[in-house]
C-alpha cells in the first residue's frame, strides 16, 4: 500500500537532490466523491532559492512568491502566461523560498496539461501536501530502473541568464 510523504521530509535546502528523488513517487488526487487517482511523476524541476534566476523568488518577496517563503510541504500553484495552471511542491526551510516543479506524470505531458486534467487549480496555493487537501505525494516503493533517470535544461527559463537557464535541474524518466 502506498504510503504518504510527510511534509517535514519536504523541508530541504537541498532542493536539486529533492527533485530527482521525486520523480517515480506518486501524485495522488482525491477528487469529488471520494475517488483517488495516482500518476507516476515522471518529469519535474527545480527551482532553489533568490540566487537562481529562474526562481519567481529571484525578485524577492512579492504577494505571488510568498508561499515559496513558508516551510516545506504545501503547493505553490500559479497561473502562468495568463492560461496554465501551474503546480509546485514548495521544498524549504521558513525563510528559503525553493519548490519543485511537477511538469509531467504518467500519461499526461506538460504541466498545464497535468493541472487541467487533475483540476488542480489556485484554490491549493499554499495548502498543505496532505491527504486532507486531496492532493498528495505518495511513496509505493517503486524505484527508477537503473539508466532511466535523466537530466537536462530547465524548460521556457530563457529569461534567466545563461548559468541559471542551462543548469541541468530538470529531472525526468525514459519510460
Amino acid at each position: 500500500m502506498p504510503r504518504a510523504v510527510k511534509a517535514k521530509s519536504l523541508q530541504n535546502t537541498r532542493t536539486v537532490a529533492l527533485a530527482r528523488g521525486l520523480v517515480g513517487k506518486v501524485l495522488a488526487r482525491q477528487r469529488p466523491g471520494g475517488r483517488v487517482e495516482r500518476h507516476r511523476i515522471t518529469e519535474v524541476e527545480a527551482y532553489d532559492g533568490e540566487s537562481d534566476l529562474a526562481c519567481h523568488a529571484s525578485k524577492g518577496r512579492t504577494p505571488r512568491t510568498e508561499v515559496l517563503y513558508r516551510p516545506g510541504g504545501v503547493w505553490y500553484v500559479y497561473l502562468c502566461y495568463g492560461i496554465h495552471e501551474m503546480v509546485n511542491l514548495v521544498t524549504g526551510p521558513v525563510g528559503y523560498p525553493a519548490a519543485v516543479l511537477i511538469r509531467g506524470v504518467e500519461g499526461i505531458s506538460g504541466p498545464g496539461r497535468l493541472t487541467k486534467r487533475l483540476a488542480i487549480g489556485r484554490q491549493l496555493n499554499g495548502v498543505a501536501a496532505t491527504r486532507a487537501s486531496g492532493l498528495w505525494v505518495e511513496d509505493d516503493g517503486f524505484v527508477v530502473p537503473t539508466g532511466a533517470l535523466r537530466t537536462g535544461p530547465r524548460i521556457g527559463v530563457d529569461y534567466a541568464d545563461a548559468e541559471w537557464a542551462g543548469k541541468p535541474w530538470r529531472f525526468w524518466m525514459k519510460l
